[in-house]
């Protein structure tokens, strides 16, 4: 009987060492699959990782650049309203002169010569200039603020203007950055 133990226990010893190599395999095959596909996925990280870096970096440049534009409106809007501000100021001075010149001509107009007719006619011319001297002086005035109110809204208007088409412009010339 001990022949046969021998046999049994040989056939039991090869089948465990076989299944014993049987297992190696499959352990090492699962763990190189494993680190093949950790690799496939630790690239796929990276890949996906850099074109978020890009991605960003590009969306904090335009919109750098939209800013640094829209800066520029701003800028050239402030330069025209003070050009608009010192135009109003000279036409303020012009109106100044305008409105003291017509006074004196009002002024001037009662001087007649004694005759009492003419004096009659004086006086009246006189009153007449007046009242225009007054209805100019106050046209002139409303017209100065008027215009003063219009150069405010046309730069206002031109600054929103060319702040909207740079942002309409930067969303057709790269349709993934949206419009605003």
């Amino acid at each position: 009987m001990t022949g046969l133990y021998a046999r049994v226990g040989s056939a039991l010893l090869i089948l465990l060492a076989v299944a014993g190599a049987l297992y190696g395999a499959y352990r090492h095959g699962a763990n190189v699959t494993h680190l093949a596909w950790q690799a496939k996925w630790d690239e796929q990280v990276s890949t996906q990782s850099q074109a978020v870096a890009t991605t960003t970096t590009e969306y904090r440049t335009e919109e750098q650049r939209r800013q640094k534009a829209a800066n520029q409106v701003a800028n050239d809007a402030r330069q025209e309203q003070t050009a608009a501000i010192a135009d109003a100021v000279v036409a303020d001075a012009a109106g100044d002169r305008l409105r003291s010149e017509a006074g004196q001509l009002a002024a001037s107009a009662s001087c007649v010569p004694s005759d009492p007719g003419v004096a009659d006619r004086g006086q009246n011319a006189t009153r007449a200039a007046m009242v225009l001297s007054d209805l100019l002086s106050r046209a002139d005035a409303r017209a100065g603020e008027l215009a003063r109110y219009a150069d405010q809204l046309r730069v206002a208007g031109q600054a929103c203007e060319a702040s909207y088409d740079l942002s309409n412009r930067a969303g057709d010339e790269n349709g993934r950055f949206s419009e605003r």
